[in-house]
């Protein structure tokens, strides 16, 4: 095989690869991306050879071509449109990166302006979606109310569900990602009893949403602009990630034609997973067990002991073999978050605290590559800001919603697209006759 990854313009051959199964040579495309590693096309691989290939997890397997989000592992690199995230994280609010992902460029003045006020102006959701909600159980938990009222909102507009229409697809994307907060909201206001807030068209994204969350009728509520900052910043980190569970979710599901709202709502159900959308609430309730600093030598230890099973959570990251560049963003922000508050000297955030001095000092950590990542600072962010534990994976949504239209919305205008049908390794019992069971020993 011909490739060049750290310079994959170079060179006038054509890359290709060569496999040899049963004595018999096959030759496979190699496509190059714009950065990273060359991909070996194993389209026609059954065609040619009547093989499959086994790629459990998918983890060397491009599912998809795409232009939104590019990530280095190795390097601590992750990329939006080609814009490093730190740069967008610490120069640009949600709503332009929302704009970004979507359209692919930054916007003029006038296309933000545009963009920013057809999203404010469909915050609001259907009338009749209040008594939606009631047909939920008092305790149910905001993700299981998420997937059922997101998905419900095909059957509230109907009229933007025509996947084969370009101006429903692009109506649809700004409903769904407006009217996310506003369920978020009324999902984690069921969830304690209160009484719906209803959005304000003059608040920007994520200062109306720490408003529909925190406001109740009988108190007038100021949004701090240093932790509406903060949630714009932990939106936008979370906004896209590849082709990680739930984006895939998102385009497997659409690649059968479900219309945009079910397809959301998919991925809203792959996120509840711990493994995914979990892992900072896993990470809070790790600091609560280690309770107070002096132990947490003894969790350290834990951790480093190979005949223990205990894991710290919130350090390494199944892509990022390096620091995650989230996670640079998220610990000052944290940190800033925490000034404002004046809640550094909680018992909770000094054993965080202690945990990322090791971590970023300890020579175990630092050669295993067990970086603090965004899911150990978001947590304590989260809760320092009076978010409760239950309403994380739902912030997650609300922020990954962009990401999933972008890459619903690009998959759509794929000429390549096709309806995802994975293949299996077969394990089970070969043919055989059936036996009345008159006759079975």
């Amino acid at each position: 095989m011909t490739n060049s990854p750290d310079n994959p313009g170079a060179g006038d051959t054509p890359p290709a690869a060569s496999l040899v199964i049963d004595g018999k040579e096959i030759k496979l495309d190699v496509h190059r991306p714009t950065i990273g590693p060359d991909v070996v096309d194993v389209s026609k691989l059954y065609k040619e050879t009547r093989h499959f290939t086994y790629d459990p997890g998918f983890t060397s397997t491009a599912n998809c071509s795409s232009k939104i989000t590019y990530i280095d592992g190795d390097k601590g690199v992750l990329l939006y449109r080609g814009y490093p995230i730190e740069q967008l994280a610490e120069s640009s609010r949600f709503m332009e990166v929302c704009y970004l992902l979507l359209n692919g460029e930054l916007p003029s003045s006038d296309e933000f302006a545009d963009f920013d006020n057809t999203i404010r102006h469909h915050t609001m959701v259907h009338e009749q979606m209040n008594r939606f909600f009631t047909g939920f159980r008092r305790d149910a938990h905001p993700m299981a109310i998420m997937c059922g009222s997101v998905g419900a909102l095909s059957a509230f507009y109907h009229d933007s569900t025509d996947i084969t229409d370009p101006k429903q697809r692009v109506i649809a994307s700004h409903r769904i990602i407006s009217k996310m907060p506003t369920l978020a909201a009324m999902a984690y206001k069921y969830h304690v009893g209160q009484p719906f807030i209803y959005p304000r068209n003059d608040l920007d994204y994520s200062s109306n949403f720490l408003r529909m969350l925190f406001k109740v009728p009988t108190a007038s509520y100021k949004v701090n602009q240093v932790l509406s900052r903060a949630m714009d910043r932990i939106f936008i980190l979370h906004a896209d990630h590849e082709q990680n569970a739930s984006t895939s979710t998102v385009r497997l599901a659409g690649s059968s034609g479900a219309n945009p709202f079910a397809c959301v709502a998919a991925g809203i159900a792959s996120l509840w997973g711990p493994s995914h959308g979990g892992a900072n609430e896993a990470a809070l309730k790790m600091l609560e067990e280690i309770g107070t600093v002096d132990r947490v030598p003894e969790y350290v230890a834990r951790a480093k002991d190979k005949s223990d099973a205990y894991r710290l959570m919130g350090f390494g990251h199944r892509v990022y073999k390096n620091y995650d560049p989230r996670a640079r963003v998220m610990q000052q922000t944290a940190h800033e978050v925490f000034d404002a508050l004046g809640v550094r000297e909680t018992p909770l955030l000094k054993v965080a605290m202690e945990l990322e001095r090791i971590a970023l000092g300890d020579d175990y950590f630092i050669e295993k590559k067990l970086y603090p990542n965004i899911d150990f600072y978001s947590g304590i962010t989260l809760r320092a800001m009076g978010i409760p534990t239950s309403m994380f994976t739902v912030l997650f949504a609300v922020a990954r919603t962009v990401g999933w239209i972008a890459q619903w919305k690009e998959m759509m205008e794929d000429p390549e697209q096709k309806i995802g049908r994975p293949r299996q390794l077969y394990i089970g019992a070969p043919k055989r006759d059936y036996v009345p069971i008159g006759e079975r020993s």
